[in-house]
Parts: structure tokens; sequence; C-alpha cells
């Protein structure tokens, strides 16, 4: 797994990181960011705005600044409603009358299972939820955007989260929070989804592009490899949590404790979510079984 926290851009500083694309990087640093939240400027002429990012004035004045003369902010594209890339898309709008586009609102996307569980009363955890995230205009699978010698393309590629886009340009991508070389990507019920994921994931592995670019870290130069190592290294998961369930039925947070033996004590709870998300999937192979029935208490064992 890459690391690039010794190369660590600077917040508001424009970069070109391909053709008609430039990035800017957000002042939100934190363990589940990075460095940033990257934003992408796309085009010459007309330009898309790619994950705005957090509620922040100085990060929109960087935005704002970069548009030069003859340039113009025609759309807001969103990957996901997490208040680390959605919450900006509305002043940005405002100050520009370019209309937000994403899959649809912050519930949209999620699995009948996944849905059921949040009316359980399970929340999200990770990042945290822009809740209040509507888009102006909702960007179905295979639609597209386009300006003046440029169009982007549509993926929806849930799993991180319900309502989550990828965006082609091209042979590149824009990969969002499902894709990024630093981590593997938060999978945290109810908003994410393993089975989703993992499905996610194939479907880019039949596209072939050549460069990936992320909502958080540096681009990812091997895409194919990249998406290899995110499968075997779930299926490696899903494994050990197997594993561990043959010691006797457990509850996510038991296994979690079985399994992430050398995690300090305060990451465990993010850790159980990530067991617990392996669990639903594995269930719904019939792989395991949940007692009474699934939920984040559910004990579970082999099926």
């Amino acid at each position: 797994m890459q690391t690039d926290r010794e190369n660590a851009p600077r917040p508001g500083l424009v970069e070109e990181v391909a053709p008609l694309v430039r990035r800017i990087l957000a002042p939100n640093p934190s363990p589940m960011t990075l460095h940033g939240t990257n934003t992408y400027l796309v085009g010459q002429t007309d330009l898309a705005v790619i994950d705005p990012g957090p509620d922040n004035a100085r990060h929109l004045e960087a935005i704002l600044a970069a548009v030069q003369p003859g340039q113009r902010i025609r759309h807001i594209l969103v990957t996901h409603a997490h208040v680390d890339h959605s919450p900006l898309a509305r002043a940005l709008s405002q100050a520009t009358g370019a209309p937000v586009m994403a899959f649809g609102d912050a519930r949209a996307g999620r699995s009948a299972i996944m849905q059921d569980l949040a009316a359980q009363g399970l929340a999200g955890g990770g990042e945290g939820v822009d809740a209040g995230f509507v888009p102006d205009i909702a960007l179905p699978d295979r639609g597209h955007v386009t300006g003046e010698g440029w169009r982007i393309d549509a993926i929806w590629t849930p799993g991180h989260f319900g309502n989550h886009l990828c965006f082609g340009l091209g042979d590149i991508l824009f990969s969002g929070d499902l894709v990024m070389g630093w981590a593997s990507s938060l999978v945290s019920p109810p908003d994410g989804d393993l089975t989703d994921f993992m499905t996610s994931c194939a479907r880019l592995q039949t596209r072939g592009d050549r460069l990936y670019l992320p909502g958080h870290g540096a681009p990812v130069t091997a895409p194919a490899a990249r998406l290899d190592w995110l499968i075997t290294h779930r299926r490696a998961r899903e494994a050990a949590i197997l594993e561990a369930l043959a010691q006797g039925p457990a509850t996510a947070e038991t296994l979690a404790a079985r399994i992430y033996t050398e995690t300090p004590a305060p990451l465990l709870p993010a850790a159980a979510r990530n067991v617990f998300a392996h669990l639903i999937d594995l269930t719904q192979k019939n792989r395991v079984t949940p007692e009474p029935h699934l939920s984040w208490n559910a004990r579970f064992h082999h099926s």
C-alpha cells in the first residue's frame, strides 16, 4: 500500500495532475482524509468541479480564484454525501450559478438490507454523513455531462457510500473514496455496503482506465493492481472472520477484538464496523447466521 504522507501538497495550491485536470487540496487533514479532500477542476473554458469538499470559506475562495479569465464553472459534481466531499457544493453553486449534480440525496442507493438496518436505528460511522445533501440534478448510472472539449461519464459505484459515483474522463477515473492508493476504503453500514463494494470493484476492473484520481491522496497510477489488492484484501479479511468464528459464536465487536489483536483500543470500534460489514455480506451468502436476527448486537455463527 502506498503512503504519500511525506509528499503532502499545500492546501489551496492549484496543480495540474492530468490533461484538462487541476487539483486543489482542501485544508481538512485527518486520519480519515489524509492530507485533505482533493477538489478537481476539469476543462479549459467550461469547467466542472468534482467534490467541492467541506464547508470551508478558505477552500471556496481557492476554488473561485482558480477560475481564470474566459473560464466559468458550469457543473458541480459530487461523488458522495460525506461531510468531507459535499457540503461546499451549495455555497459554490450560489457563487457561480452552476447546478449541483450527484446520484441522489444522502440516502439514495442504499440496498434493502441497509435500509432495514437504518430503520432499526443503526447510524453510520466514519467521516460523517452530510444528511441534508440534495443535488439539483440527479445524475443516473451511465449518465454524462459535457463541456467544451470534454465529456464526463457517471458510474454508480456504491460500497463506500450508497450514492457514490465515480466519474470517467476518457481513460481517467475520478474514483472518489471507492479506490484510493494510501488506504483501503472505509465500509461502514448502513451507508457502506461490502456486497456492493465488491461488485463495484469488479465493475471497475472491466473498464481499463489508466489513471485514478481519488478523493484523498496521490493519483493511483496502476489502477488494475490496486483493484486486485483491494479485492484480495477483503477476501483475506473474510477468511479471518470465518476462522475467528470457529472459536464460537460472537458479535462483531467480539470478533474485532479476536482479529485485530495489534490494533490500539481507540480504533477497535472502527474495526468492529468493518467486521460487521463483512458479516452482513456473509449472511447474504448464507455462510454465517445471525441470532436472533441481523442487527449490530447479533451473535453470528457458521451456517
